[in-house]
């Protein structure tokens, strides 16, 4: 089953590029695109596509987090993939990832690779929080808190499930088994106190937690 996929974006020829490449992907189809957030919103009612690609600096009002919150009220069940220059997390944090699911945050440098936009666009779908890769290099635990309470190797299977990995492209990434992936896994769980929680929610609610057990590096 493909993923229906509106991209917003006021610049035509980033536009252009990103709904090319999508539609390479057998598992994506572009239903439709916007260059302002008034169109996207109509658009949006129109062809109730599964997944919107939100650009967050749209140069008109309403700008890309209003449009993506007035799709949110219209359509709760549609995914939202903000794209934005930004890669501090205060930028991340003023998205509403607690009121609602399926939210997914890309800086717009990630847009070449491919594998990263289509993890972030089918976990939005499934209702999770992704981050972006370089959002999540750039982030530390705070001292003393849960998440650096964890040891490395569970932090660094916390930072890869942040990023929209399922637990088989965990373990390929690691060079760990399934089981072992699980295991790691059910142990954070149950550190962040998750373990009664259905997966999705738990995944959500761990990327939460490790957004806000840390801080930017720099």
């Amino acid at each position: 089953m493909t993923t229906r996929v509106l991209v917003v974006d006021d610049e035509e020829l980033f536009l252009e590029l990103l709904s090319r490449t999508l539609s390479t992907e057998p598992a994506v189809e572009v239903v439709g695109t916007a260059k302002d957030g008034n169109t996207a919103v109509r658009l949006a009612r129109e062809v109730t596509p599964d997944v919107v690609l939100m650009d967050i600096d749209l140069r008109s009002e309403p700008d890309g987090i209003e449009a993506a919150l007035r799709i949110k009220e219209e359509r709760p069940e549609t995914g939202i993939v903000i794209l934005s220059a930004h890669s501090d997390r205060r930028y991340v944090t003023s998205l509403p990832l607690e009121e609602s699911q399926g939210w997914a945050y890309l800086l717009k440098q990630t847009v070449p690779d491919m594998a990263a936009i289509v993890r972030a666009i089918e976990g939005s779908k499934a209702g999770m929080v992704v981050l972006d890769p370089a959002v999540v290099a750039n982030l530390k635990p705070r001292q003393q808190s849960v998440v650096a309470r964890l040891t490395p190797r569970h932090q660094e299977v916390l930072e890869l499930l942040a990023q929209g990995y399922n637990n088989a492209a965990i373990a390929q990434r690691l060079a760990l088994s399934e089981r072992s992936v699980e295991t790691y896994i059910n142990v954070i769980y149950q550190a962040l106190h998750l373990t009664n929680e259905p997966d999705i929610h738990a995944r959500v609610k761990a990327t939460l937690i490790y957004l806000e057990n840390s801080a930017n590096k720099h």
